[in-house]
């Protein structure tokens, strides 16, 4: 019962680990009597009185090996058991295993069993890894005295009978113990606490390094801190997250006097905060970097990833994600700085960070909308929270004017007139970036999409000014991972969530509803569909970057499972069938990207015309864009196409959303060549909008 809340970590002799205290004398083995198990909600405990243990401390040097158990019962799911040491340690060895099966017969726990017994079939007889670590009992304690076994029966229902035949305890030079890591293909952080507890807050400084010797070569534990090493400030970060064992953390780059500093951590920009990711829920740990990575492709920016594995004070954690804190900044969110005196005129207009979220985690204060969320049943409301200016440094005058637009927007679209190009909701948003995260929203069915984790921010009047959706965060238990209100179907709109989860607290604002109620906007979508549903959100590419990622992963990933072995293991939320491989994780993925795909596919809301000419349709005012060439060196043309003459916006930004070109024509009736400045433009990928009215095309484009 409540598996998920429960430590998985354990270990298993393999080449990466070094295993000291491997010296064989004959074990010592303490056998305690048995008795019957009681049923109903009841518990059994079952002891053995050791003495003589020599020596007679316990450590990794010598200490427990194994512990044997021999019963009988007729529903083995029904058993939760736990070991118990003299010191009070308390370690668990089986819950809920076995489904239907009857009896453990001579089933032995070691450290370096064959499997987890969450994989195990009645009656689990051989050798088997507890669910708990074995090695938290070898702590230096005197293994003289009293340890107990204790047996639950969780099953209310009465009449699954059992008895405890038999169980012992093995004593060895070859103890359960922590295994350290050798070597590795991913890059390897190693944080050194000097004996202090990580917390949810304040961050502890600590010891920081991070070890990378290039792409394709291998990092040893034995190799210096090459791609950082200094100081940082850690803690435990996240909401709902903080109930697993496996902890998400918070870095933030020190100097000696807890100064921050700004440093580039395995390419990525330089900043000062960062996160180190666990994805426990996550089992194919994908569902975050695939989220983040097609935002990006798709023209937009989100955090910036590497895989890595993590090393606390020699002890080794798992698989993480090291990435990007969503942060203004000109190479994350690069939204003007706002100063306390910037109170009025274009400087108050921006920039602006806010988000949708719970109170929870890194929440602050905010305001609540005044329009309820669609098809909510018990008074909710949208709580939008200051991210950046925060709470504590956003002054009165810049608090008012964000709330004060987002308000208008809002009244906006819920206005009788809220398509008006004028005074509508196009007026106040960037409608590309609401239609880029609808898709990726929908593409991977976020069961928490539009309703939390969900950012937006604004820049100044002069820079643009609209509210832009985005950048996506927290994509855990998305893509089919999440087993309530419809989070793993593959039919349906993840934006209709408060008709399928009217009473959750935490609701979806009414702006989606409403905008699918302009057929400008659905065309939009539609179109912005058929450019994307066969290239960055097409199954083949999707499909082909997560055959790589796992690829990557394979040997990084049976570490992070022998360590937290859940495999095949309920996690909330995740949905069943669970599998119990890594590659059945990848593949059941994969088939449900599949199966998403098709539906959103045959479902698309909104028309086709147009669509074949890489636009929308607006009330059958066509226009078509060439460019070329592409990829170019120094020179750049945009060939436009128009039914009538309208005036043309031409945009080039980065990835990162910064604008870097800007200009304005007047389009005329047919065809006409616009050279375009590229001037000193680094080489990379980059997005060219043009816009005529109300009708926008998006083109890629690369320069060498």
């Amino acid at each position: 019962m409540f598996k998920h809340l429960t430590s998985k970590r354990f270990e298993k002799l393999t080449a990466v680990f070094f295993l000291a205290g491997t010296t064989f004398v004959n074990a010592q083995t303490f056998t305690g009597t048995g008795g019957p198990i009681s049923d109903n909600l009841d518990t059994t405990y079952y002891q053995i009185m050791v003495s003589g243990l020599s020596p007679s401390t316990i450590n990794y040097t010598f200490g427990l090996e194994e512990v044997e158990i021999d019963l009988t019962h007729s529903k083995d799911r029904d058993l939760d058991m736990f070991l118990e040491a003299p010191d009070g340690t308390t370690i668990e060895l089986s819950t809920d295993n076995g489904d239907l099966g009857q009896n453990y017969t001579n089933t032995r726990f070691r450290w370096d069993g064959s499997a987890s017994i969450t994989t195990a079939v009645a009656p689990m007889t051989g050798m088997w890894m507890p669910e708990g670590p074995l090695y938290q009992v070898n702590n230096g304690q005197v293994g003289n005295g009293r340890w107990r076994l204790r047996v639950y029966d969780d099953n209310n229902t009465g009449n699954n009978t059992g008895n405890m035949i038999s169980w012992k305890l093995v004593f060895s030079t070859t103890p359960a113990q922590i295994p350290t890591l050798v070597s590795s293909n991913l890059p390897i952080v190693v944080i050194n606490t000097n004996n202090q507890p990580i917390v949810d807050d304040p961050k502890i400084m600590t010891d920081f390094g991070i070890i990378y010797n290039g792409p394709g070569i291998r990092n040893y534990m034995t190799d210096p801190f090459n791609n950082y090493s200094g100081k940082a400030g850690v803690e435990i970060r996240g909401s709902s997250s903080q109930m697993f064992p496996k902890k998400s953390f918070g870095v933030e780059l020190w100097d000696v006097n807890g100064n921050t500093i700004d440093s580039s951590l395995l390419g990525m920009p330089k900043e000062n905060d960062w996160i180190l990711s666990a994805n426990y829920s996550d089992k194919s740990l994908l569902n975050n970097v695939l989220a983040y990575k097609l935002f990006t492709d798709m023209g937009h920016y989100a955090a910036r990833t590497q895989f890595v594995e993590l090393v606390i004070d020699s002890v080794y954690q798992g698989v993480y994600i090291l990435m990007e804190k969503i942060k203004r900044e000109n190479d994350r969110v690069d939204v003007s700085k706002l100063q306390p005196t910037d109170i009025y005129g274009d400087q108050l207009t921006g920039g602006y960070i806010i988000k949708i979220d719970k109170g929870t985690g890194s929440g602050g204060s905010g305001w609540n909308s005044p329009i309820p969320p669609t098809g909510s049943t018990n008074g909710q409301q949208i709580f939008f929270q200051y991210e950046y200016p925060d709470e504590l440094s956003i002054v009165p005058q810049q608090s008012a004017y964000i709330q004060s637009y987002v308000d208008s927007f809002e009244t906006a679209l819920n206005g009788p007139n809220f398509t008006n190009l004028q005074t509508g909701y196009s007026n106040f948003i960037d409608v590309t970036s609401f239609i880029d995260l609808f898709l990726l929203n929908e593409m991977s069915r976020n069961v928490d999409g539009y309703r939390l984790s969900t950012y937006l921010y604004k820049d100044k009047f002069s820079k643009g000014g609209k509210l832009f959706i985005g950048p996506p965060w927290d994509y855990d238990i998305a893509w089919g991972n999440a087993n309530y209100c419809r989070g793993n179907d593959t039919t349906g709109w993840a934006y209709q969530f408060n008709y399928d989860c009217s009473g959750d607290y935490w609701q979806i604002p009414f702006w989606w509803e409403r905008l699918f109620q302009d057929p400008v906007f659905a065309n939009h979508v539609r179109c912005r569909w058929e450019t994307l549903k066969n290239t960055d959100l097409g199954v083949s590419n999707l499909h082909q970057y997560i055959d790589s990622m796992a690829l990557y992963l394979n040997e990084g990933q049976q570490r992070n499972f022998l360590q937290w072995p859940i495999l095949g293991t309920y996690v909330w939320p995740n949905p069943n069938p669970i599998p119990t491989s890594y590659a059945g994780e990848i593949d059941e993925l994969k088939n449900w990207i599949t199966a998403r795909w098709q539906w959103m596919d045959a479902n698309m809301p909104g028309t086709l015309a147009g669509c074949d000419l890489g636009t929308a349709d607006n009330n059958s005012t066509l226009f078509n864009a060439t460019v070329y060439p592409n990829p170019f060196n120094d020179q750049l043309t945009v060939r436009l196409d128009m039914a009538t003459s309208k005036p043309v916006k031409i945009e080039i930004r980065d990835l990162a959303g910064r604008l870097l070109v800007q200009l304005q024509r007047n389009g005329a009736a047919g065809k006409q060549d616009i050279e375009i400045p590229v001037g000193d433009m680094a080489a990379g990928v980059y997005l060219l909008q043009v816009r005529a009215g109300d009708e926008l095309i998006t083109r890629k484009v690369i320069r060498n």
